[in-house]
């Protein structure tokens, strides 16, 4: 895929409508790499002129925080946020809600002020602005669908509608787990613990989920988040469902219908 950095657009003069801040996640991770690919090729079929920083972006530090180590989030703070004013960055759209989190709640104290969109939402206003056309009875019209809050979109953010309404212009059945929205239950990777051994105890939190998604009858565990995709992957797997569940990121949901 051809896609221009910032720096090419800076080289020009230009500044793009919106920067696609990748992440970590969707930089290195094979999986997360393929709702990377899902996304800017939404993006190009819409027309939206982005760019992303390339080899320029590095973590947000949203780990390093959440692990307690405040020293290494502060200095890669400050070192995106010199990158990020220095290309006069007005808007992000990220599919990570830990880099949505961090770019939207806590730069703004470090002197990074931006509107920061995370892709479900981004994709829901594509659809209302009439951008997105869907195919007519597209590859999930009638099946079910369950959708997993992910823990620093939903209640750290509140971002409960917008999803959902993404996950509307499939023709698919939505089924709700037990716990959802504002009950629902943490994959197990935030806070850091994606990057640490886990303590003791009696069961695996993304199994436990992944049995909860299991049981709904869907034959989709729609995600928005790459640490989630890992852990409900694993999930399904340890329920021996990997044949007939799928856990796909919303992005990847509509690329395919598009």
């Amino acid at each position: 895929m051809q896609i221009k950095t910032m720096a090419e657009y800076a080289a020009n003069g230009e500044t793009p409508e919106i920067l696609f801040w990748v992440g970590c996640a969707g930089s290195f991770d094979q999986r997360a790499q393929k709702i990377t690919r899902a996304f800017a090729a939404i993006l190009d079929k819409v027309g939206v002129q982005f760019a992303i920083l390339g080899k320029e972006e590095s973590c947000t530090g949203d780990p390093a925080r959440r692990a307690g180590n405040e020293f290494i989030f502060q200095m890669m703070a400050q070192n995106n946020i010199q990158l990020l004013n220095m290309y006069n960055v007005k808007k992000i759209v990220t599919a990570c809600p830990h880099c949505f989190n961090t770019l939207k709640n806590e730069y703004p104290a470090l002197g990074g002020n931006y509107e920061v969109i995370h892709h479900t939402s981004f994709l829901q206003s594509l659809i209302d602005e009439g951008k997105i056309k869907m195919k007519e009875g597209g590859a999930f019209k009638g099946k079910k669908i369950t959708y997993h809050d992910s823990c620093y979109l939903g209640r750290g953010n509140n971002i409960y509608e917008a999803p959902r309404k993404v996950l509307e212009v499939l023709d698919a059945e939505l089924v709700e787990m037990k716990r959802c929205r504002s009950k629902g239950l943490c994959c197990g990777a935030g806070g850091a613990q994606m990057f640490k051994e886990e303590e003791k105890g009696n069961v695996r939190v993304n199994v436990e989920r992944g049995r909860e998604a299991v049981s709904t009858g869907a034959s989709v565990i729609a995600a928005n988040c790459p640490f989630c995709m890992t852990m409900l992957t694993d999930g399904v797997k340890e329920a021996g469902k990997e044949e007939e569940v799928k856990v796909m990121d919303i992005a990847e949901l509509i690329a395919q219908n598009i």
